[in-house]
């Protein structure tokens, strides 16, 4: 008898585990996706293009997470399978307490299920929280390889958010120029931006991820490596060949309370401890213990997200509204950000509280992410809620704005205060450095140009 399943996410690791494992199992029913985090991605379906027509002529639609003990009994569901990012283990569990207090069973889906084999080496960069360096690990490690004459294409993890998810089936990045063909949100040109303006890779993402992994090996441009850009703190959708996980001593206990993170934390050949120029030498400590105890045998880099500010001048002495990389400081419930730091470290006289002169969604994020003061986060899924970030920053009365994004933030949405603009990338700190751990696994893999 086939077994009627709902997957619960977010747009992201759920799409994956069904297009790996259900889309062509006549032993399973996918009668939902539930999904949760992002505005707008309910109330539209999964098309029948890319869930395969054989078993969904129809598509799968895509309900509220509120809904799920009203859909497992409508739908007569066996299992419902969690396929979250970035998820504390008390919420995981009190899902699975929702799952089978409506009679069905819970289940979380492993590496071996759901992994994809390159053609290519695959290293993959993966953390145990949002917001602990990902991508400037990535970042760091694109530019050890390209200097050793190699060719690196990125893979990004999911962050489809059109409506029309056939149009983000495959997405390549080479250009800033792509960033508006494929309409990109804020939280998406945060991802890819860094990648494509230093002209040394492209990057893909989308949402059937064997379809782009083929077409990331064979990139016009040329493939050596693939290059894993994990987001929030899940594992790989590639086998990798080298494991590089970041933990963050400003969250400290995280790496072994937060689910996928932990499994990041374990299966790692290379733990980064990042952050260790802002974090306190107990903080520290507390990290290194547990990698010890989970994964003894990782090798442990030390790194700095270190800063750089294109007018530090500006700040001292102002009053400032700092904008902040939205998913950090939301799902992954970090109080500060590279901009905050930066206005601290270059003397504002005032960080200005940003929520009496919220508007529209950015009232409703504030209501949700209770813990966030004296900064704003970068929230933009979608043209709608770009314009309430606008909006926000345009009501907001300080002399200067603080901007801590990824990306080039004035591009897209207009600031009419003075603004300076922080960047960040990641600097190890003593032995061993990820150059030297690349240059063995290049040897190892005869990429030697």
């Amino acid at each position: 008898m086939k077994r009627n399943v709902i997957i619960i996410g977010a747009a992201g690791r759920d799409f994956h585990n069904f297009n790996t494992f259900f889309r062509h199992n006549p032993n399973y029913n996918v009668v939902a996706f539930t999904a949760e985090q992002i505005p707008g991605i309910d109330n539209r379906p999964y098309p029948k293009e890319l869930a395969g027509e054989d078993l969904y002529p129809q598509g799968i639609p895509i309900f509220k997470e509120s809904d799920l003990p009203e859909l497992i009994k409508k739908y007569d569901v066996h299992e419902c399978v969690l396929a979250y990012s970035d998820i504390h283990y008390e919420d995981a569990m009190a899902i699975s307490a929702i799952v089978n207090a409506a009679g069905a069973d819970f289940k979380l889906m492993g590496p071996n299920a759901t992994m994809l084999k390159s053609n290519k080496p695959v290293i993959a960069v993966g953390a145990t929280r949002t917001g602990t360096g990902k991508s400037q690990t990535s970042r760091r490690i694109i530019e050890y390889l390209v200097d050793m004459g190699l060719k690196v294409v990125a893979v990004r993890h999911p962050m489809p958010y059109d409506p029309d998810l056939n149009k983000q089936r495959v997405q390549r990045f080479a250009t800033v120029e792509d960033l508006k063909k494929h309409n990109c949100t804020i939280e998406e040109m945060e991802e890819y931006e860094p990648h494509v303006v230093t002209k040394r890779n492209v990057i893909y993402s989308g949402v059937d991820y064997e379809a782009i992994l083929r077409e990331a090996e064979n990139d016009p441009d040329g493939c050596d490596v693939i290059l894993w850009d994990g987001g929030n703190n899940d594992f790989a959708f590639y086998k990798p060949d080298l494991m590089v996980g970041v933990v963050d001593p400003l969250r400290p206990g995280h790496e072994v309370k937060y689910y996928p993170g932990e499994v990041v934390a374990r299966t790692s050949d290379v733990i980064v401890i990042n952050k260790i120029d802002s974090a306190s030498l107990e903080d520290i400590n507390t990290v290194r213990r547990n990698i010890a105890r989970i994964n003894p045998n990782a090798i442990v880099v030390d790194a700095a997200s270190v800063l750089t500010v294109n007018k530090p001048e500006q700040i001292r002495g102002k009053r400032v509204l700092v904008v902040e990389d939205g998913p950090t400081l939301t799902h992954g419930n970090m109080t500060i950000g590279a901009g905050s730091v930066a206005a601290m470290k270059y003397g504002a006289a005032e960080l200005v509280d940003p929520r009496p002169y919220a508007v529209g969604s950015i009232v409703d994020t504030f209501k949700k992410y209770s813990h966030l003061e004296n900064i704003l986060p970068a929230m933009g899924y979608g043209e709608a809620q770009m314009r309430d970030l606008e909006k926000t920053i345009a009501n907001v009365p300080c002399d200067l704005v603080v901007i801590g994004t990824p990306i080039d933030l004035p591009r897209f949405v207009k600031v009419n205060q003075p603004y300076v603009k922080i960047g960040y990338e990641l600097q190890e700190i003593g032995t061993p450095t990820l150059g030297t751990i690349l240059e063995d696994f290049v040897k190892k893999h005869n990429l030697v140009k």
